[in-house]
């Protein structure tokens, strides 16, 4: 937009290139940062310029870390028998708010998808493999998304993790219907999977 400052369409240029950000909000987000005091925008600046700095992966799970381990690794009372594979530092995120699971994570960076070109060389299956070589992982919890590329991810992990041997237990969060959600509502494979998965009451 050549009648806009090349400074705003740069602004909106960037913001454009950011994941579900099209022209119009990129729009709304670059003038509404205009109208904002300076203050708060150095600020943004500041935030933006110390993640990069100062953020990184940790060495051992993927997950975010400020360091070469993230908070959870180097937390001494979580359960080292328990390991939670999941596909993105983001699904650590919601695990972490049930505060229901004390073990420790494995993030793969991904899932595999054929159709995408992902095989498990591009993801960080290696690295888990090396990890439970190590010993001390009672059991691993496959957290994957439940779409096709999750249950190919999960079914691949569990087939290389038997392979190790019998002493790692390899299991899948349990799935079934949405608290609050209704029944008649609900799709057949998630009517199917809850009744496979029911438990006495």
């Amino acid at each position: 937009m050549e009648f806009l400052p090349p400074a705003l369409t740069a602004l909106i240029d960037e913001l454009e290139r950011l994941p579900g950000v099209g022209p119009k909000s990129a729009n709304r987000l670059a003038f509404h940062l205009l109208r904002t005091p300076r203050a708060s925008v150095e600020r943004l600046s500041r935030s933006l310029a110390e993640l990069k700095d100062g953020v990184a992966f940790c060495d051992t799970c993927a997950f975010i870390s400020q360091g070469a381990q993230c908070a959870i690794c180097a937390d001494p009372n979580r359960d080292q028998t328990l390991l939670c594979i999941v596909e993105e530092p983001t699904d650590v995120i919601a695990i972490e708010r049930t505060r229901e699971y004390r073990g420790r994570y494995h993030v793969l960076g991904g899932a595999i998808s054929p159709i995408d070109g992902v095989g498990p060389g591009e993801i960080r299956v290696e690295e888990l493999l090396t990890r439970l070589r190590l010993g001390g992982v009672a059991e691993v919890i496959l957290a994957t998304d439940v779409d096709v590329e999750g249950e190919a991810t999960s079914a691949y992990l569990a087939q290389v993790i038997s392979e190790l041997g019998d002493e790692i237990r390899v299991s899948r969060l349990a799935r079934g219907l949405p608290m609050g959600g209704e029944l008649e509502y609900a799709d057949e494979l998630t009517i199917a999977r809850a009744l496979s998965g029911r438990r006495p009451f």
